[in-house]
């Protein structure tokens, strides 16, 4: 079924769908583009924004990596801080990238250690708007997910709700891929909450929790936990509602937080979790960060449906499409 290019296609797609809708309400949305929304993708090439940019140096950073095992934090930190910096000097770096990213991405380009070059007090989506390469990846322990999950989003976003939404993301992605039914995932998110609630990854994350307020490492995760736990009841009653009409941002909120985003893409999937196009349709036309929501819901909706879930012309059209080949093919 080829899952894992299913995968890393649809992210790009709802990306590339979302982006012109980003800061549009719905009013401006149904105005520039009808009731439904943008529903092909514009341009040949079909531009993506930093959302696909930095998925796709997980992905390649990871790749380098698990050729050179055993796969540990020593080995994928630098990597991903050379593709993070490259993704920060390139010309093609002009996509509205998200302000975190890019004073983060800036302290790893000058040497610091990433505990220090990370932003402490950002939850933002760019912590798991890119972390679907590490759930495509088969056979990693879940130990060994988790902190990997964990670390990616850290170099760049140190709140730990933003930790613990890339860990969800990334283990939904994972278990979509592993056949789990989609009704199924919001109570395996769940249960992987309360699990891990006073897990601390000192292995991937180190000093991380050493910020003013926080007296041990328990505490410091057990708020990014409690937080994801929160917006999960808020997608428990979304998805009870089963409003496929209404802007998807109304009750799991905006998106521009980790944990929205985590939720309010999941939303869109499984609104429509057999009809993947309409699943990223409606991720772009939301009142919140449009092009994150589409992209999460198409990373779910690709992992669990495979490439065959979106229109075939337009994997030729999307921009990038030599290095989500290159990513996707390696998994699949």
């Amino acid at each position: 079924m080829m899952r894992a290019s299913g995968a890393m296609f649809g992210l790009a797609y709802g990306d590339s769908l979302g982006a012109p809708t980003e800061f549009l309400d719905m009013k401006q949305i149904r105005r520039r583009f009808g009731e439904h929304g943008p529903t092909q993708l514009n341009g040949d090439p079909a531009l993506v924004t930093d959302d696909t940019q930095m998925a796709i140096a997980v992905g390649l950073a990871l790749l380098d990596a698990l050729e050179n095992p055993p796969f540990t934090p020593d080995l994928v930190a630098p990597m991903w801080r050379r593709r993070f910096v490259d993704w920060l000097d390139s010309p093609d770096n002009n996509r509205a990238p998200g302000h975190t990213c890019l004073r983060a991405c800036r302290g790893l380009a000058a040497g610091k250690p990433w505990v220090e070059a990370t932003v402490a007090g950002s939850k933002g989506c760019g912590a798991n708007m890119r972390v679907a390469p590490v759930g495509l990846v088969p056979d990693l322990s879940d130990e060994t997910r988790a902190g990997a999950s964990q670390l990616q989003a850290a170099m760049t976003h140190g709140h730990p709700t933003g930790l613990a939404a890339s860990e969800l993301t990334a283990f939904a992605v994972r278990w979509l891929a592993d056949g789990m039914a989609p009704g199924d995932l919001p109570a395996a998110l769940r249960a992987r909450c309360h699990e891990q609630r006073t897990v601390y990854h000192e292995r991937w994350l180190g000093t991380l929790w050493q910020q003013p307020g926080m007296d041990a490492p328990e505490t410091f995760i057990a708020r990014g936990w409690d937080e994801c736990l929160n917006v999960l009841d808020r997608l428990d009653e979304a998805v009870a509602r089963g409003d496929r009409a209404s802007d998807p941002c109304e009750i799991t909120g905006e998106g521009w937080c980790a944990e929205e985003a985590l939720a309010t893409g999941l939303l869109c999937f499984l609104l429509f979790p057999d009809e993947p196009v309409e699943a990223i349709w409606r991720g772009a036309a939301s009142s919140g960060d449009s092009d994150s929501v589409a992209c999460l819901a198409g990373a779910f909706a690709g992992a669990r449906l495979g490439m065959d879930a979106w229109p075939r012309e337009w994997a030729g059209r999307i921009e990038y499409a030599a290095e989500l080949t290159r990513i996707g093919a390696a998994w699949d």
